[in-house]
């Protein structure tokens, strides 16, 4: 990995055995984070109606925001309000009124963090029940089990569908710098659209945009092409990127490295490597080709595989709760520790570890038979710490998997129904 300048940020006021975590980055485009320490995306649901942010997000990222973490990347942040990962997501359009994406900007910048934008398309990761567009590389539906009916069936995408998601994505930065986002982090992982491409498994077409690994990174590359020429050179690019699909037959290790090859020459400032799908949800612990992950810091080993191959600076995440672990990543040749699930519970840890305090923060897992019913438990939990604290609330650790469950699928169904109602008007 090519060197990236970095300097002591408020050096003596760290403690001295978790100092690494607290020096400076300076990325490609010569924007500056204060700290090692990154907020990775995770999924909020506070959207109003309409698919936009309002006082809710912002108090929540004022949260973090006092929590000393040097880097937010949001939530998904959907470039078409026609395909929605959930009801209550965020969509950010040409005609989008800004005000309450402003609002949320500033809180997040309020104590001199940079936030970052997650734009993303679903595809075929469409809950059928939102009525809403399900367009994917091939008509290949998610093979889910018996939950399989939840998503609506996908259709293959035509040249001029493409094209206009290419445009969309560019928009949605473009309209995340006005309204005062340091960067945009362009999502190509967790089997959403662009990640769908870079899978055979979801990926069967037979022209341009099939094929080999090459072909099948072209729409991640183009819709880079079109985010940079609509963004001011000092805004941030980001890509997150599967390091696998932990699926026979998916994505592959050597795939992701032929991809970091590809975006080495295009100038982006930061690669979060991840990986896993809704079928296989390796970002929660869990792989559907049997493989076993590490219990913390997942996907560090393919990581450090990576970097002697990337130019541009690495992030890694998942399941990261430790400043130990956190060192240990940084000292691999990653560059930025993400964490999602840590900060959920406690966004205080960035202030503890620089106070030298050694605290954890592991989210308790959901052990339940139905695998898929546990990882959609999973995220229930995380998503309560984040409502909790965006009404002014403290995180609930011990909360019951089974009553946050519940609670999360009613008003997911209220969500639903306004969604709909929101979009039946805006049609006429």
């Amino acid at each position: 990995m090519r060197a990236m300048q970095a300097t002591p940020n408020t050096a003596s006021a760290v403690a001295p055995k978790f100092q690494p975590l607290f020096q400076s980055l300076q990325l490609p485009n010569g924007q500056r984070l204060p700290n090692r320490l990154a907020k990775a995306a995770m999924e909020e649901s506070l959207a109003e109606r309409g698919q936009v942010p309002g006082p809710a997000i912002a108090r929540l990222y004022q949260r973090w925001a006092e929590g000393g973490v040097g880097l937010m990347i949001t939530g998904n942040v959907m470039v078409d309000s026609r395909a929605m990962t959930g009801p209550a997501s965020m969509a950010l359009e040409a005609d989008t009124p800004l005000q309450g994406y402003k609002a949320w900007a500033t809180a997040a910048k309020s104590h001199g963090a940079q936030v970052w934008m997650q734009i993303s398309h679903p595809g075929r990761q469409v809950f059928a029940a939102l009525g809403g567009t399900a367009w994917a590389p091939s008509a290949v539906g998610l093979r889910m089990g018996k939950h399989s009916k939840l998503f609506a069936q996908p259709i293959a995408m035509n040249e001029a569908q493409i094209q206009e998601v290419i445009e969309r994505f560019a928009t949605t930065a473009r309209r995340a710098e006005e309204a005062g986002f340091d960067g945009v982090q362009i999502h190509a992982a967790h089997g959403y659209l662009i990640s769908q491409f870079l899978s055979p498994l979801s990926n069967q077409r037979q022209d341009c945009w099939g094929g080999p690994i090459e072909q099948r990174a072209r729409l991640l590359i183009e819709v880079l092409r079109a985010v940079r020429a609509q963004v001011s050179p000092g805004f941030s690019v980001a890509v997150k990127l599967n390091s696998a699909d932990f699926q026979r037959g998916g994505f592959s290790e050597s795939d992701a490295q032929a991809v970091v090859h590809l975006l080495n020459a295009e100038g982006v400032d930061l690669l979060e490597l991840s990986g896993g799908s809704y079928e296989s949800p390796a970002m929660q612990g869990r792989t559907a080709d049997g493989r076993t992950l590490a219990r913390e810091a997942y996907f560090l080993a393919i990581a450090q595989a990576l970097a002697p191959h990337a130019y541009m600076p690495l992030m890694t995440t998942g399941g990261i709760s430790r400043p130990e672990v956190a060192c240990q990543v940084l000292a691999s040749g990653v560059a930025v520790v993400g964490m999602g699930s840590a900060l959920a519970l406690n966004p205080d840890l960035p202030k503890l570890w620089a106070q030298g305090q050694a605290l954890a923060a592991p989210l308790r897992p959901v052990n339940w038979k139905d695998k898929v019913l546990a990882s959609i438990a999973a995220m229930a939990l995380t998503r309560r710490q984040l409502h909790r604290m965006a009404q002014g609330q403290n995180p609930k650790p011990k909360a019951s998997p089974l009553f946050t469950l519940i609670c999360d699928q009613w008003a997911n169904k209220q969500n639903t129904q306004r969604y709909r109602q929101w979009k039946s008007s805006a049609a006429r």
